[in-house]
């Protein structure tokens, strides 16, 4: 068959130089739409409430991937629970924050420590008492990580996202106590219109104090589990939350969460969501709404 071409055939170097424009060109129309398609795209922020058993460990990712991990849990499993967060290859958690040194919040950060290279551990600087504090200690000078003493009136900042401490109410750097519940930090994610007052195992001891400031949240992580020892009525009215997650483990010895706590809950009309029943409870926002993952 013959092949008629029909018109003056360019030369060689300039029908190289025409191909390379029109690759160029189209290469940056597709860049274009690339730009326009994530500028459209919600700016999500993600938080993950793990049902890690009888302990507290909460995941945050901001819309840019920046990580934290807020307490570990009392075993190694939020080790897996992050594998189903993170992509495989990722290796890396930037920020951990241990709320106080109780084995149910602290033992899991010594597994992620092992397991992720972390860029920093935020503590109160309390001195713990027990072989799972020591072992934390001594994996956060392993990791090479930086530990940086966490205060009431700080805020990390990172990008849209700020964490405010609200409590420790006092100074624990360097102290050993026996009730370390005291010690507990009392964190306030916020998200442009979207807050998660993040409590620990405060006691109501700190409530009564905390009542002064501006805790008012969407969502509040329910303190110690839901003890009674926790959640006073002038304290749920003042955060004034849609939502209270308890995160407790199934069938625990303590009898948490206590059933007075749920009534306080039901009579201002707040939705429980518990990690016992419910499994990992999850959030997106976007800095307007807040949608169940």
């Amino acid at each position: 068959m013959k092949i008629f071409i029909a018109g003056k055939m360019p030369d060689i170097p300039k029908l190289r130089f025409i191909i390379g424009i029109i690759v160029i060109l189209f290469c940056f129309n597709i860049l274009v739409w690339i730009a326009v398609f994530q500028v459209s795209q919600p700016r999500l922020l993600k938080v993950v409430f793990f049902d890690i058993g009888q302990g507290d460990a909460i995941f945050i990712e901001t819309p840019r991937k920046t990580q934290i991990l807020i307490d570990g849990g009392p075993s190694g499993k939020v080790v897996e629970k992050l594998g189903q967060e993170l992509p495989f290859s990722d290796r890396s958690i930037d920020l951990i924050i241990a709320t106080h040194p109780d084995k149910d919040h602290i033992s899991g950060l010594v597994e992620v420590l092992k397991s992720y290279q972390v860029g920093l551990v935020g503590t109160t600087g309390i001195k713990g008492l027990s072989g799972e504090f020591n072992e934390f200690t001594t994996e956060i000078e392993n990791n090479g990580s930086t530990e940086v003493i966490l205060k009431k009136g700080q805020k990390i900042i990172i990008g849209q996202l700020a964490i405010e401490v609200f409590a420790p109410l006092e100074s624990f750097e360097g102290r050993e106590v026996n009730d370390t519940n005291v010690s507990s930090l009392v964190l306030k994610a916020v998200y442009g219109n979207n807050s998660f007052l993040l409590t620990g195992d405060a006691p109501q001891s700190v409530e009564k104090k905390l009542v002064q400031e501006d805790i008012s949240s969407q969502v509040l992580k329910v303190g110690h589990h839901g003890s009674a020892s926790s959640s006073s009525d002038s304290f749920l009215q003042k955060v004034n939350p849609e939502f209270a997650v308890i995160q407790v483990g199934q069938n625990n010895s303590y009898g948490h969460p206590a059933e007075e706590v749920l009534e306080r809950l039901e009579k201002y009309g707040i939705m429980v969501m518990r990690t016992d029943q419910l499994g990992d409870i999850s959030f997106l926002a976007d800095g307007q709404r807040l949608l169940k993952d």
